[in-house]
């Protein structure tokens, strides 16, 4: 395909810019399944059965996905699903916890709308609610990460910036560096719900540095957020229990 073709297909005015969308988010769950299975090579043609959709559409998934580090390309062309190392997991968790910092602290400088920090007030109060349970059942942990991860999406909202918002997208966007990679660590564990009570303390001192215009305490509390998250990957490499989430299979031992 021409980059011409390509660049006319990403146009959202284009018929097939939809059905690339369908697509790359449809096979971007399929690898976070573990349905397209680390080192094998990826044929479009059972792409097309599976997906129901031309393989021009699907080309172009493929190409999204590349950029987003969750594909790679293949000498003999192709494409197939790389086998992450432990320190591309661990170094991706680390670029979130930067970038996060930075929002964190845009926010705090710049200050952000009343509308925002409402909206992040009021899904602060909907976890409290969750965490004033003794124990979390699968709803109460789904609930969980669901707000979490609204949390997170607000906070790259508050600094206004388009190019800040953009590029937290990119590195969320891998599977191992979203605010709930590995948080699924904490469920299987007797300390979990102790963990989210730090997490979410944090949740609440980061919005007051943000609120009361301290840039430097926010973005310090972002970055030792991330910490957590270093923590649950390091758990789930190691646990026998966890070995069996698709996550945790793209992912090769440190030797």
């Amino acid at each position: 395909m021409s980059q011409a073709e390509t660049q006319s297909l990403s146009s959202p005015d284009h018929p097939g810019h939809s059905q690339a969308v369908r697509a790359q988010l449809r096979l971007r769950e399929m690898i976070l399944a573990g349905e397209l299975p680390a080192g094998a090579r990826i044929a479009e043609l059972t792409l097309v059965d599976k997906l129901g959709v031309s393989r021009t559409p699907i080309r172009t998934a493929l190409m999204k996905l590349e950029q987003e580090g969750l594909l790679e390309s293949l000498a003999n062309g192709g494409y197939a699903v790389p086998t992450f190392t432990e320190r591309d997991a661990s170094d991706a968790i680390e670029l979130r916890g930067t970038l996060e910092g930075l929002a964190a602290r845009m926010a705090a400088e710049r200050g952000c709308s009343t509308v925002v920090l409402n909206d992040a007030r009021a899904c602060l109060d909907r976890i409290d609610q969750l965490l004033a349970q003794d124990s979390l059942n699968d709803e109460a942990f789904s609930a969980y990460v669901a707000e979490n991860e609204q949390f997170h999406a607000l906070l790259a909202e508050m600094t206004d910036s388009e190019v800040v918002r953009r590029e937290l997208e990119r590195v969320i966007g891998l599977p191992f560096a979203s605010p709930s990679g590995f948080v699924i660590a904490q469920a299987n564990s007797p300390q979990a719900r102790d963990m989210l009570i730090i997490a979410q303390d944090q949740h609440r001192q980061v919005l007051s540095a943000i609120e009361h215009r301290e840039g430097g305490r926010a973005e310090a509390i972002m970055r030792e957020h991330s910490r957590l998250a270093q923590r649950n990957l390091s758990q789930a490499m190691r646990s026998p229990e966890l070995q069996g989430l698709s996550t945790v299979r793209l992912i090769r031992r440190k030797r």
